[in-house]
């Protein structure tokens, strides 16, 4: 991730980033200890989704919160001993992947992989619902699936991400 960095005369100073699944944020931090948060459209890098501001402390509690102080994620491997060779992931469907416009039941992920989509929680919705064979997956999609680890890499690597 390239990160580019501006000084804001006057202001203060500017972060701007373009997440793996090309998202854009900018961070930019007042001279005062203000942050101000803003979440552009991954298709529109010019159209601002969100924004939020926070003071001092509440931006140095969600660095906290960020880099792993108050809850450190578990290691995989954990999760592969508590459930043997079954593992649950979490992914967003990446702009460009080849699962894109294309349904479940069309690309035959069970039979195909192994994989089970457990979950789906559509990009512009709060609903998580169970995925049936019609349910199209769209760019920014999070698709919950289970399967064994190397199984799940393959449809990651395969139909979700960009490199596929």
């Amino acid at each position: 991730m390239n990160i580019r960095e501006s000084e804001l005369p006057g202001i203060g100073y500017k972060f701007e980033f373009i997440t793996k699944n090309q998202d854009k944020l900018v961070i930019v931090i007042h001279d005062d200890g203000r942050r101000e948060i803003y979440q552009f459209d991954s298709e529109d890098h010019d159209e601002v989704l969100s924004n939020v501001t926070l003071n001092d402390s509440e931006a140095r509690k969600i660095a906290g919160i960020l880099g792993g102080m108050a809850y450190k994620p578990k290691a995989l491997e954990a999760v592969d001993f508590a459930f043997d060779d079954l593992i649950i992931e979490w992914f967003q469907v990446e702009p460009h992947a080849p699962a894109i416009q294309k349904t479940i039941g069309e690309m035959d992920i069970r039979n195909n992989f192994g994989v089970s989509v457990i979950a789906l929680k559509k990009k512009n919705t709060r609903n998580t619902h169970n995925p049936g064979p019609d349910t199209v997956i769209e760019a920014g999609d999070t698709l919950v699936v289970s399967g064994e680890k190397h199984q799940i890499k393959e449809v990651i690597k395969k139909l979700l991400s960009s490199e596929g």
